[in-house]
């Protein structure tokens, strides 16, 4: 059950944590620490029942996420990326989940969304040619989606601009290994991924604006209300979970440290109330972006149980919230590193290893404040954002 899923990966804790550490050598996540998230069914809490899916609600899919970040921060935001693929799949035609899922409802989906590449319209479907970066999970996934742009017919995009999602099996697609050299989400193996001129049947493409919209899922007849919240409300809220994850990891190891820690001059460091305050305060920081970040996802999800739509107004509020949660976490675990102490910096210690994590995670596309809050603010002023807002709500 759903609802199970976090306390498995409870109960996994402590080995991936120690698993984090061969996750970054390695540059992706290790043959173990997929069998584990794949036993707790971290990546099937949004997959649909008809195709192996757990039937679970948002909120568990960000709990498990969370939980999963607190162990390792790389494993979590694959947890949160991939996890949401098969959300969308039940968008798309009956025909795709039995393309993935019909041998082996454990398939994993990569991405990403960024519109790199140039889809031409041909019969049948579309050709795609283009190099997308940030593939997170990509070396554990046998589907990728790809965001690309409408052709026109002559290698250029149609104008006005039309963003589509199309997906890929492995055989089409290839990732290139030496592309990810990083500072952060080390394990993430969010590598390269290219594809040379190949054939996309129309049943494995949609436009963004039918996902953002809900109308994929209306035109699919889906009852199950979750496939009807929309884009920018489900995911990212993986992604921002992942975060709040590697904060409250952060805060536990600081935890741990600081009750042992003798200061130079000889004295426990527990008992410094300096250090304590900033530890109660980034405490209080981490809880409230957790509590807003579901708060959000719940009341979006609590509106399409009840027949309701979400504006965009709605919409923009719940993603303002949600950056702001991600950088009120990572403010929080810069608080905690900074007091911990010149050993905070060793490669053996959690603690940088989170706050790295954290700031590269930070720097994701959603997690961008100034277009989200701008545009939240022109609703709240009574006027209507353009076109160059709106991307991304």
């Amino acid at each position: 059950m759903a609802q199970d899923v976090a306390s498995r990966i409870e109960q996994a804790g402590p080995e991936l944590a120690e698993l984090a550490w061969e996750n970054e050598r390695l540059g992706k996540l290790s043959a173990r620490t997929v069998e584990i998230i794949r036993a707790a069914g971290v990546m099937r809490i949004l997959q649909p029942i008809d195709h192996g899916g757990l039937g679970g609600t948002p909120a568990q899919f960000a709990e498990a996420v969370m939980t999963t970040a607190r162990f390792d921060g790389s494993a979590g935001w694959v947890c949160g990326v991939v996890g949401v693929h098969p959300w969308e799949v039940a968008l798309f035609s009956p025909k795709l989940g039995d393309d993935i899922w019909g041998q082996n409802r454990d398939t994993w989906i990569a991405s990403p969304y960024t519109p790199t590449g140039i889809a031409e319209p041909v019969e049948g479907g579309y050709r795609l040619t283009g190099r997308w970066q940030f593939s997170s999970g990509t070396d554990h996934s046998d589907w990728v989606f790809l965001g690309a742009l409408l052709g026109d017919g002559n290698g250029r995009p149609e104008m006005p601009p039309r963003a589509m999602h199309l997906i890929l099996p492995r055989a089409e697609y290839e990732i290139i290994d030496d592309s990810w050299d990083v500072i952060g989400l080390l394990g993430t193996g969010s590598k390269d991924v290219v594809v040379k001129d190949v054939f996309i049947p129309e049943y494995r493409s949609v436009f963004h604006e039918d996902v953002a919209s809900g109308a994929a899922a209306v035109r699919q007849g889906l009852d199950n209300p979750i496939y009807k919240l929309p884009f920018s409300a489900i995911f990212p809220v993986g992604i921002t979970s992942a975060i709040i994850g590697m904060a409250e990891g952060a805060l536990e190891a600081h935890g741990a440290y600081q009750r042992d820690r003798v200061s130079a001059a000889g004295s426990k460091l527990r008992d410094d109330p300096y250090s304590a305050y900033f530890t109660g305060e980034a405490a209080a920081e981490i809880h409230a972006s957790r509590v807003q970040l579901l708060a959000g996802i719940n009341w979006a999800y609590e509106q399409v149980l009840a027949g309701n739509e979400i504006s965009f107004e709605d919409r923009s509020k719940i993603r303002r919230n949600q950056i702001r949660c991600a950088w009120r976490a990572t403010a929080a675990i810069d608080a905690i590193y900074a007091r911990s102490g010149g050993n905070a910096s060793r490669r053996t210690n959690p603690i940088q290893r989170f706050w790295r994590d954290a700031h590269v995670g930070l720097n994701h596309f959603i997690h961008v404040p100034g277009p989200t809050y701008h545009a939240n603010a022109m609703t709240q002023y009574g006027l209507e954002p353009p076109e160059s807002l709106r991307m991304g709500i």
